[in-house]
């Protein structure tokens, strides 16, 4: 593999904290993240609200996720052209007039284009974000940075829904948008008024432009996307498989409880214990990364994905359904950053990006298609059967990581090249003592 950009810089890289980063490049995240979680419960019934039929309303709660997936290439775009900060500042903004058009919707088909929207600004802001994080963050603590801002996302998807539940109580279901214009006007004020946080390292973006100074002409998308083919064909598969076991998860165990006669409180304490011990693991996973290497984290966090899915048919009681849930829920929390950390290993420094707004459709596209398999497999054999299949699924897909990933791991190369410039300067100094 050639060396990239990131591993040339593993042996030059000041010291740094992300202590000092901690507000300008996570605050965003996480009140933008609160905002999501209040939003995410209520868009199914703030449709209904409005007359939908339920076959309608979960189509409209899923428009979020088609948005995500259609934009994902163009928000790289845009970010490029842009820029990530500019990028995160505009998101913020639209997201949160979003959000009050959807708070004031006097129809269906309003609420059905802001819910729509909402996910294209989720998509220009996860990629900015990213972008962002690697400019700002030196590579020897890349996979803690974006594990951890893949920790503070969860975290504030699980404080809004408590946030949003008085004022849904008090108001009605679309009360809970107002949470999101909120978050949407503070994230951007937060953005604005911060600092920049890619100004901190511009001496070494410069340092490094002199030496890929043939590499600064403008390219297209397309170019970037077809030139990095190869990567998406090889890890960017396995990443779709990381995606389909995550959202198979999500989908199959609240429908396995309800088959096992568990109601839907419980079930939902089940997804509260669940969330907290996924938000305890994002620290240590990006830890492991920097340390080990990214397949320590990468391939546990899909085998027990994969199990805690296929054991899911095992479990009738209460208590067995929370240890099965528990198994996959430490393999979700230790895959806290993965995605995200993987595309920044092989991201381009020219087209960055570009090609990240690919590695987010790739992504999705796992994370999207997951359910619709669940639904076939299930109308064809059974819930039990779906359960089985897609962790069967998840399994295959640890072995095709495991072969590849390693060879995207650019501090892997990094102590490979060590090693050998190591035994060249060893032999050199036994060849100069010779007679």
């Amino acid at each position: 593999m050639p060396r990239s950009e990131s591993s040339r810089g593993l042996d030059t890289e000041p010291a740094f904290s992300l202590r000092g980063i901690a507000v300008p490049a996570y605050g965003p995240t996480i009140i933008v993240a609160i905002g999501s979680g209040a939003v995410v419960p209520i868009v199914t019934l703030s449709a209904l609200d409005l007359g939908a039929t339920p076959a309608v309303a979960a189509l409209t709660a899923g428009l979020a996720l088609v948005a995500e997936l259609f934009f994902a290439v163009p928000a790289g775009a845009l970010v490029h052209r842009i820029g990530e900060r500019r990028a995160l500042l505009w998101a913020c903004a639209v997201d949160a007039v979003a959000a009050f058009v959807a708070l004031t919707a006097p129809s269906l088909a309003v609420l059905m284009v802001t819910v729509f929207a909402m996910g294209f600004t989720s998509s220009v802001f996860t990629v900015a974000r990213q972008a962002y994080l690697i400019d700002a963050v030196p590579f020897s603590m890349r996979a803690r940075a974006l594990s951890t801002l893949g920790g503070v996302n969860r975290i504030g998807m699980f404080i809004g829904p408590f946030l949003g539940a008085p004022i849904i109580h008090l108001w009605g279901p679309r009360a809970g948008f107002a949470v999101a214009v909120a978050a949407g006007l503070s994230a951007a004020a937060l953005v604005r008024l911060g600092p920049d946080l890619t100004a901190a390292h511009e001496a070494r973006a410069k340092e490094q432009a002199k030496d890929d100074a043939q590499d600064r002409t403008p390219v297209s998308t397309a170019t970037v996307l077809w030139d990095h083919r190869r990567v998406y064909l090889t890890i960017g598969l396995g990443i779709m498989v990381i995606g389909a076991a995550r959202s198979a998860r999500v989908v199959l165990l609240p429908l396995w409880a309800a088959h096992v006669g568990l109601s839907a409180s419980t079930t939902a304490v089940i997804f509260g214990i669940v969330a907290g011990v996924e938000m305890l693991l994002f620290y240590p996973a990006g830890s492991v990364m920097d340390r080990f290497g990214r397949i320590w984290v990468a391939g546990p966090c899909v085998v027990l994905l994969g199990i805690g899915t296929m054991a899911l048919p095992l479990s009738h009681t209460a208590l067995a359904v929370t240890a099965v849930a528990l198994v996959a829920a430490v393999g979700n929390g230790m895959g806290s950053g993965i995605v995200m950390t993987l595309g920044a290993d092989s991201a381009p420094e020219q087209g960055r990006s570009q090609f990240l707004g690919g590695w987010r459709f790739v992504s999705v596209l796992g994370g999207s298609g997951s359910p619709a398999l669940i639904s076939l497999v299930t109308a064809q054999a059974g819930l039990a059967a779906a359960c089985v299949s897609l962790g069967g699924l998840a399994l295959v897909g640890s072995g095709w990581l495991g072969y590849w990933v390693p060879r995207y791991d650019p501090a892997r190369e990094a102590r490979r090249e060590a090693r050998r410039d190591a035994g060249r300067g060893g032999a050199k100094g036994r060849g100069a003592g010779d007679p």
